[in-house]
C-alpha cells in the first residue's frame, strides 16, 4: 500500500511538473516598434524581441502568449498581472529598478536623431532646436532626455507609437525626431514616403537617461521566473541562436 502511494505522489508530482513547465506564459509588448516589435501583412507579430522572447521561452519549455499594450500603460500592466513579463525594448535604468526587476541586458542601441534631407539642422543643440519642434514617443527615455536637455528651448510633439510620429515628420509638422537609432532607421531612413538623414552622433550616454541597454522586466516577486530567462538568455548566446536572430535584423547595421 505504502509503494503504490509512493508511486501514485510521484506519478502526480511529474504531471503537476509537466503542467508547470507548459504553462502560459503572457509577456507585455508595445506594437509596432519596428524593427524590434511589429505586425506583417497578414498581422502576425515579428520582430527582435518577439523571435528571442519565443526563443527564450522554448528553452524555458513555457508557451510564450504576447499581450499588446500602449508604452505608458505597460508596467501599470504588469504590476496589475496583465501579464507576467515586459519584453518590449525598455531599457534598464535606476527609476525602473524601483519598481521592476530586470533581467540581465540583450540589446544596447544607441539612440539618434533624425530630420529631412533639407533640414538646416546640422548640430543638434539649444541654440538650433531653439524653435523648432521635436518628436519624440511618449514615456521613453527618449521623451525623457528631450524634455530636460531641450525642453526650455524647442516644442517638444510626444506620440503614442514611432509611426504617428513619422506621419507629422511627413507632413512637414515635427523639424527632428530622437529614436532609438533601429527604429529611426526602419521608420525614417528606410521608408518610401520620406527623405530623412541621421544628424550629429549615435548617443548613449549619459546613463542617467539611457541606463544599461534593454531588459525584460519583471514583478520583483518573480525572481526564479528572472533567473529562468537569464539562464535561457545565455544559451541562446553560446548556442549561436540570438547572434542568427540579431542578423536577420540588424545585420547591414553592423557592417
Amino acid at each position: 500500500m505504502k509503494k503504490l502511494l509512493t508511486i501514485t505522489l510521484l506519478g502526480s508530482a511529474l504531471l503537476a511538473g509537466s503542467a508547470f513547465a507548459q504553462d502560459t506564459l503572457r509577456i507585455g509588448v508595445d506594437v509596432p516598434y519596428e524593427p524590434m516589435e511589429y505586425r506583417t501583412a497578414d498581422g502576425e507579430l515579428t520582430g527582435f524581441d518577439i523571435e528571442l522572447g519565443n526563443a527564450i521561452c522554448e528553452e524555458i519549455d513555457r508557451k510564450c502568449e504576447w499581450v499588446v499594450q500602449a508604452w505608458d500603460g505597460i508596467i501599470p500592466g504588469l504590476m496589475a498581472r496583465k501579464y507576467d513579463a515586459i519584453m518590449s525594448s525598455m531599457t534598464i535604468n535606476e527609476e525602473r529598478k524601483g519598481t521592476v526587476l530586470f533581467s540581465d541586458p540583450y540589446f544596447q542601441p544607441p539612440s539618434a536623431w533624425f530630420a529631412p534631407q533639407d533640414s538646416s539642422i546640422d548640430f543638434p543643440a539649444k541654440q538650433t532646436l531653439e524653435g523648432k519642434t521635436i518628436g519624440v514617443q511618449r514615456g521613453t527615455l527618449q521623451d525623457n532626455y528631450v524634455t530636460d536637455m531641450f525642453g526650455d528651448a524647442a516644442d517638444i510633439s510626444r506620440y503614442s507609437t514611432a509611426d504617428d510620429l513619422v506621419l507629422d515628420m511627413d507632413a512637414g509638422r515635427v523639424d527632428i525626431a530622437f529614436l532609438d537609432f533601429p527604429v529611426g532607421k526602419s521608420t525614417l531612413l528606410d521608408s518610401e514616403e520620406g527623405n530623412y538623414k541621421v544628424v550629429g552622433e549615435m548617443i548613449t550616454e549619459p546613463k542617467k537617461y539611457f541606463g544599461e541597454g534593454f531588459g525584460i522586466a519583471f514583478r520583483k516577486r518573480d525572481q526564479e521566473l528572472a533567473d529562468q530567462f537569464n539562464e535561457a538568455l545565455a544559451t541562446l548566446k553560446d548556442n549561436g541562436t540570438y547572434q542568427e536572430i540579431y542578423n536577420k535584423y540588424f545585420a547591414e547595421e553592423a557592417k
